[in-house]
């Protein structure tokens, strides 16, 4: 994983009344523990892949109180995994990656939802939105209307977000139904403390079996019983969350001098909220605002009773909701109108359809409320002035730079072992010209950006070979797919490989084996040897597409540049038809440099002998083409002055941030570039001969730099 957890975790044994500090993604699973859940699976991804990490680390907690754990090969194995809750009152949890997670895990889901609950279901989603989001715009709010499930939103406050992570379960099992909870970016790694309780041990585990249920063909979800199930979510569980709801006071309302306007919000947006509304002047630092505020911490179902006491009062109010459609917004229309209050709901007037609320976005915003809705003894000057300046703030800098500040695409890593195949497919298009590439989900997917540009789409995780199927037949030539090999375990085996089989498409599959997860955090994979407790799994990629008949198959070193090329090649242009599987083999260069350092460290703690590698431009040799750049796109192979005063051009430079991967020297041979790149050993507490052998060549070499007499120095003659 990228991240230990291990000391962290010890924070999961507090007790009743101890005082826990850490990340808002720890307090769940504290709030878990604290709640008696029987089970906890999941399928990684941002950004509560570090919710997963936790649970491996803390197996040994776990194990005391007999919870079962599940590395989830996909999201819709994980919800599978909740229908342990339909039949007998066991309390368990499931997790993965924003809106879609939620659509592969869409199927079970459905089933779910329909037959019900007895014991508590939770599923946390980690809400991926914004511009830092790597998915499509979407949210769960959709999600959980149309599947009648129940929304949580937690307001990033630690106390806050373990609190509902209990009562998620409470809500759960008194309505049925199973309980999404949202966790957006902020509200995973938002720090705090908490008082603590107890970690309950489930009522039923491994430790403590339960009899098997009774046969009930009502719990099934296929006809004639789903109709039933149907009528049972409206008549019964609906009016149970409302109830529990409002009973237990999941929404918040905060109190403010100003009662004739008001302010709701999502919980997830409340402490942007609150930034904003502090730096225009109608907040203080401790988070006491001038402006009422109505948290929703419950987003779905809406309290009517709520939603009409808040806004009866008051002239305006304004709806802070991330992205379109305005559910809330429409909501609280529609209860405000039926309820006969006045209230005008000011949403999407003043904030964006889309996009994320940052700061800048939630203060521009509160700034055209506050303008249009003038609220008794508001500061209208200070507002106002504090939007402007952050404009002249943004203006001054566009001035300093001559130009809009840039921004900044994601792009492989340094050292990256899936750079050297997109370097390889780039070379191998000027022999047989321009190709279709099917992307995938996953760090590959960098390869749509400069210098490459190859990905002609993404329609997501593993799909990169079923996206290419209508295409192979339209084209001149075969395409080529690209998957990740967490995409492939995910859903390539059977949507992508299988599926070429049978339909014996002529085609390309290249599977970037990197050995884990690599975009989430490396967390393993089935051919990662080692399963998340480091437990050895005899599994492979090679097996796995033999076993469905895969005739074509090679594995290639990626960091081989030019075997890669010539692979790449005989796999577009040979006679044979059906699938040609490349399996492009390189670890990713994160997880290997962690794994180095750490050895690194400890052999020259202990005095030992340690050799590490570096790359380098003769800047004397170099002629400024640059083409190895425009080839390799490594982000430590850059430019510097030319030392030559009778050239121009900028030379190329290898700068400190090189690990030493050797593909800028692969990439130069492959494409017979130039012999400018050299290969340096830096060697650390060297051996005697070293010593001797490195103090003859600089005295050697100082004799020759320095000695003006020297009848090799053409100066001197």
């Amino acid at each position: 994983m990228e991240r230990s957890f291990s000391k962290e975790v010890e924070l999961l044994r507090l007790g009743e009344g101890e005082v826990f500090h850490g990340e808002g993604i720890l307090a769940v699973a504290k709030g878990l523990l604290q709640a008696g859940v029987s089970y906890v699976g999941g399928y990684q991804g941002s950004p509560i892949a570090a919710l997963l990490d936790v649970m491996v680390d803390a197996r040994p907690v776990l194990d005391e109180l007999g919870v079962h754990f599940e590395a989830c090969t996909t999201e819709s194995s994980a919800a599978a995994m909740l229908a342990a809750s339909i039949n007998y009152p066991l309390r368990g949890a499931v997790t993965w990656k924003a809106i879609v997670g939620t659509n592969v895990a869409s199927d079970p889901l459905s089933y779910l939802s329909s037959s019900g609950v007895m014991g508590g279901a939770l599923i946390i989603v980690g809400e991926d939105y914004g511009e830092g989001a790597s998915s499509p715009q979407e949210r769960s709010h959709a999600f959980a209307m149309k599947s009648s499930m129940w929304l949580l939103d937690p307001r990033p406050n630690l106390t806050r977000i373990a609190d509902l992570t209990e009562l998620a379960f409470e809500l759960s099992e008194a309505s049925n139904t199973p309980v999404m909870m949202e966790l957006r970016i902020r509200t995973c790694h938002v720090t705090g403390s908490f008082k603590t309780r107890d970690n309950k041990a489930p009522e039923y585990s491994s430790k403590n079996p339960i009899e098997p249920a009774k046969f009930d063909r009502e719990r099934l979800s296929i006809p004639p019983f789903v109709h039933g199930q149907e009528k049972k979510k409206f008549d019964e569980r609906f009016g149970a969350a409302i109830n529990f709801i409002r009973d237990n006071k999941v929404n918040e309302i905060f109190d403010g001098p100003m009662k004739d306007v008001g302010i709701v919000v999502q919980g997830g947006l409340y402490n942007t909220l609150v930034n904003a509304l502090e730096r225009v002047g109608l907040c203080d630092i401790c988070g006491e605002s001038q402006i009422p505020i109505y948290v929703l911490n419950a987003t779905y179902p809406l309290i009517d009773d709520e939603v009409a006491d808040f806004c009866r009062d008051k002239r305006h109010v304004l709806m802070v909701e991330e992205s379109h459609p305005a559910y809330l917004e429409q909501a609280f229309n529609a209860i405000l109108r039926k309820a006969k209050v006045d209230a005008e709901i000011i949403g999407k007037d003043v904030l964006p359809m889309t996009g994320e609320y940052s700061l800048e976005v939630m203060i521009s915003g509160v700034v055209k409320f506050l303008e249009g809705a003038v609220p008794k003894g508001a500061d209208l000057a200070k507002a106002s002035q504090t939007a402007a300046a952050i404009i002249d703030h943004k203006s001054a800098s566009t001035a300093a730079l001559g130009s809009p500040i840039p921004p900044r695409p994601a792009t492989f890593c340094v050292g990256c072992p899936e750079r050297p195949v997109f370097s390889a497919m780039k070379l191998m298009q000027r022999e047989i010209g321009e190709i279709h590439v099917s992307a995938d989900i996953g760090c590959h997917t960098m390869g749509a950006g400069a210098p490459f540009g190859f990905g002609n789409s993404v329609l997501g995780y593993g799909m990169g070979l079923g996206s290419s199927a209508a295409v192979v037949p339209t084209q001149g030539k075969r395409v080529i797919s690209v998957m990740g090999d967490g995409g492939f375990w995910h859903s390539g085996l059977t949507s992508g490989v299988a599926g070429a089989v049978f339909n014996e498409s002529d085609s390309v599959l290249l599977i970037m084996k990197n050995g884990y997860s690599s975009a989430t955090g490396q967390q393993t994979l089935p051919s990662s040897a080692l399963n998340p407790f480091g437990e050895f799994v005899d599994m492979s990629i090679e097996k796995a597409v033999k076993g469905l008949g895969v005739k074509w198959l090679r594995t290639i070193r990626t960091y081989s540049v030019a075997t890669m090329v010539k692979t790449l090649r005989e796999a577009m242009t040979t006679k044979e038809k059906g699938l040609k599987v490349i399996v492009a083999e390189g670890e990713c260069q994160l997880a290997k440099q962690r794994r180095v350092r750490r050895a690194a460290r400890i052999i020259l703690e202990r005095g030992g002998r340690y050799v590490r590698t570096r790359f380098g431009v003769d800047s004397a040799t170099c002629t400024g083409d640059h083409s190895c750049i425009r080839l390799s796109g490594c982000p430590s192979l850059t430019v510097k002055d030319n030392p030559n005063p009778l050239k121009e051009d900028p030379v190329a430079y290898v700068n400190n941030g090189c690990v030493g991967c050797g593909l800028c020297g692969e990439v130069s041979h492959a494409a017979i570039l130039c012999p400018s790149f050299y290969r340096a050993e830096i060697v650390k507490n060297p051996i005697l001969p070293e010593r001797i052998l490195a103090w003859v060549r600089r005295t050697v070499i100082g004799m020759l730099q320095s000695s003006e007499t020297s009848p090799l120095n053409p100066a001197a003659q």
